[in-house]
């Protein structure tokens, strides 16, 4: 009966090992030189571009190891959101509109950004993301991998094709 306990809490234990999220560590890659704007922040009507280069340069990137569930499976590499809003003086906003090339559209308050953790990824496996793939830039929730790719959660702040936040 012993031998049965003790398998059975070492199986937990595996069990647990692997639902545990997918984990975020600060990144070694060198910040991109491509300067050509890909964003454009707006706050009380102004307006300003953002590079690769500007995102990457100015903020500490992070690497998280996950499966995208539109099919990426890699390492995804970007900035903490709400580190970059921070830095770009939007925390303060009721909310942030982030808008995708297609236009389509969703809001985040700063105390759903700080608490969900996202990442504003701008490469996968290492290169920037192209725009007919998911790119210029996306967010990812790496702690909620596992339970969108369950259909536990629902994917809608995974948002790609970036190309515009609104302050408001």
């Amino acid at each position: 009966m012993k031998w049965l306990t003790q398998m059975m809490t070492l199986g937990a234990g595996l069990l647990l090992a692997a639902t545990v999220s997918s984990q975020v560590s600060k990144s070694d890659s060198t910040p991109s030189r491509d300067d050509a704007p890909i964003l454009t922040l707006i706050q009380d009507r102004e307006r300003h571009q953002r590079s690769l280069r500007d995102i990457e340069r100015e903020h500490q990137m992070y690497d998280v190891e996950l499966r995208h569930f539109e099919g990426l499976e890699g390492v995804f590499t970007g900035v903490r959101l709400d580190r970059f809003l921070e830095a770009e003086g939007l925390d303060e906003a009721r909310r942030i509109r982030f808008i995708a090339a297609d236009e389509y559209t969703i809001f985040l308050t700063p105390e759903e950004i700080a608490d969900k953790g996202f990442l504003l990824v701008t490469r996968f496996d290492g290169e920037p993301l192209p725009a007919d793939n998911l790119g210029p830039l996306l967010l990812v929730v790496p702690e909620e991998e596992e339970a969108v790719l369950a259909g536990e959660v629902t994917p809608t702040h995974w948002m790609w094709s970036i190309i515009e936040m609104r302050a408001r």
